[in-house]
């Protein structure tokens, strides 16, 4: 099996966990546990099924583009793809372990998915890329520790505008990218 035939398989697996773990989220604020841990759970795999697309679709390069200039630009936004996985599994470890309560973990995570986000524009998703950029906007709120709603800057909220891009967005549009490669027969 081809790189670009477990394409398909993995934009559909990427965007059904996308969807799932919002949808716990959704169910976890209606009824309670065990929803929060699955959507806990399916963050940091979200996270890390965003990395192997990563790999899988690397950035395309422009006609004109120096193929030098071009992979440095490939492994930059791999880079940002697996530092920003990583930050959605540590996200995870902080709130499961008890470390930190869900709204540290949470910015932890949404910075990871910004990261993440990069890669998405360089590989033109462009709108859901850009929404998960907002997970950046959490960044003093990790520096300085913050983790009790009812003191945080209203600001920082912007920073869970990013989830609508995480849990939303670019699962369409991996939806949209596994279609697309079915209807070329690649995968």
């Amino acid at each position: 099996m081809s790189a670009d035939s477990r394409l398909t398989p993995l934009a559909t697996a990427h965007s059904l966990v996308g969807f799932t773990t919002c949808a716990c989220l959704l169910v976890f604020y209606a009824a309670g546990e065990p929803f929060g841990i699955l959507n806990d759970i399916g963050n940091a795999a979200l996270g890390v099924l965003s990395l192997v697309l990563a790999r899988r679709l690397p950035a395309p390069i422009p006609a004109q583009a120096d193929i030098g200039s071009a992979l440095v630009r490939r492994g930059l936004l791999l880079a940002a793809a697996a530092v920003g996985a990583a930050l959605t599994v540590v996200g995870t470890v902080l709130v499961l372990s008890g470390v930190t309560g869900f709204y540290l973990a949470g910015l932890w995570s949404s910075l990871g998915f910004a990261l993440i986000g990069i890669w998405l524009i360089g590989v033109r998703g462009v709108l859901p890329g850009v929404v998960m950029l907002l997970g950046l906007v959490g960044i003093p709120g990790i520096l300085t520790g913050l983790d009790d709603m009812n003191n945080v800057p209203p600001w920082i909220f912007v920073a869970g505008v990013s989830w609508a891009g995480t849990y939303l967005l670019f699962p369409t549009w991996s939806l949209r990218l596994a279609r697309q490669h079915r209807a070329e027969g690649v995968g």
